[in-house]
């Protein structure tokens, strides 16, 4: 199954009314943004994205586990055993999704939540990646199905950015401003219940129904409730991971573990309730601090910030790949695997091809000027590459191909 995007190159404009530029000066990280389907590109909504009916293909027909599987009811999450078990004869499955105890439970008011969908259904996976590239961010998507006249939550915050894309039916959602404005993973609402519950209590900064074809862009920390009325709903929630200044810090500790004055020990019979003897090691571990700050390398942050929001490249075909690989052609074309980020250092004779998460390969330098051409963005054929011979570039696409670093197109 295929999505059917209507507009290819920006993926960002199906999903709020404002233009890029003035969303990001007046929304992104700030407040929330309302935008109804008549101001949003495509008249056929989010259907193409998901429907009841691919909700029922995923808890029936897919083989669907946990964690993919969550179900709520009176603002808890059930115990998975309630609704999953043996996948049957020849399926060493434990926690294999029940589609008869999903259902009772969904008739008797509890609500699906189908997780990590930009992982396992194809229109999701499609719209996530190109989204993703678009903010230059990793992103998730999750998926509520709730019965009439409920609400699987209670009223909360979340420490990413969401939109909220409502698919079929409708929901009221009640939206209040932060309790703990920028909350960073760490800090869960839990941890601040009452301040949330008592701040639910107050006006609303918006309270508004969503209807079919919807959006609604909601900053971390903004609490939010929703639930159905008449009839049941089903909506999208794509979460946007944040990068913040406390990961710049925590990244700058990390690499300040080169500089032995913040190695040290301190000193034997340290006294932790000495105020006067913590100061003083505060003031040196200060300074010290301070003097390596003036040193910290901008290219090194970079790539450790880099690597610490870096999402999966999109999906590749195995089999697929490698039999493209091997009937290999000068005049097959191939593009960089979408999502993929790459670094090209030299060293003398080599130069080394380092992706995110750490792996790298090495080859001679004289190959550099063609695995750029490869990993521009845009489609390339094997024989226009700038090598000496077809035997060099179907080398090197080959090794390109069957690293999943480039794909057939």
């Amino acid at each position: 199954m295929t999505a059917t995007l209507t507009r290819q190159d920006a993926v960002l404009e199906r999903i709020v009314s404002a233009a890029p530029a003035e969303f990001a000066a007046s929304w992104w990280g700030q407040a929330p943004l309302l935008s109804r389907a008549a101001d949003l590109g495509g008249p056929e909504g989010f259907h193409d994205l998901l429907s009841t009916a691919a909700v029922d293909e995923l808890l029936s027909r897919r083989g669907l586990r946990t964690p993919f599987l969550r179900v709520a009811q009176q603002g808890k999450v059930l115990p998975a055993g309630r609704y999953t078990g043996s996948g049957g004869a020849g399926a060493e499955i434990t926690d294999q999704v029940h589609d008869e105890q999903v259902m009772r439970l969904f008739a008797d008011g509890a609500t699906l939540v189908l997780q990590g969908l930009h992982r396992i259904w194809e229109p999701l996976i499609d719209f996530t990646g190109r989204l993703g590239a678009e903010l230059d961010r990793p992103l998730q998507v999750n998926a509520y199905l709730t019965p009439p006249s409920s609400q699987g939550f209670a009223t909360h915050y979340d420490t990413h950015d969401v939109f909220v894309l409502q698919v079929e039916g409708t929901k009221r959602w009640i939206i209040h401003p932060p309790v703990l404005p920028d909350p960073l993973e760490r800090q869960q609402w839990g941890g601040r219940a009452d301040e949330v519950a008592a701040t639910a209590e107050g006006r609303p900064a918006l309270d508004v129904v969503l209807q079919p074809g919807d959006a609604l862009y909601l900053p971390r920390g903004w609490l939010h409730s929703a639930r159905t009325e008449k009839g049941r709903s089903l909506h999208l929630t794509v979460g946007i991971r944040g990068l913040t200044r406390y990961a710049l810090v925590e990244e700058l500790l990390g690499m300040a573990m080169t500089d032995p004055r913040l190695r040290a020990t301190l000193p034997y019979g340290f006294d932790l309730t000495d105020p006067d003897a913590v100061g003083a090691e505060l003031d040196a571990t200060v300074g010290a601090l301070r003097s390596w700050l003036l040193t910290a390398d901008p290219e090194e942050l970079a790539a450790r910030l880099r690597e610490r929001v870096v999402g999966r490249p999109a999906p590749l075909s195995p089999l697929a790949q490698l039999d493209f690989a091997e009937a290999l052609s000068p005049a097959d074309t191939i593009i960089a695997r979408p999502g993929l980020r790459w670094e090209i250092t030299r060293d003398g004779d080599r130069m080394t091809l380092r992706l995110a998460g750490g792996r790298t390969l090495t080859m001679p330098a004289h190959c550099e000027p063609a695995v750029r051409v490869a990993l521009d963005g845009t489609t390339c054929t094997v024989g226009a590459l700038p090598l000496d011979d077809d035997a060099d570039r179907l080398l090197l696409v080959r090794r390109l191909l069957t690293e999943g670093i480039v794909v057939p197109t």
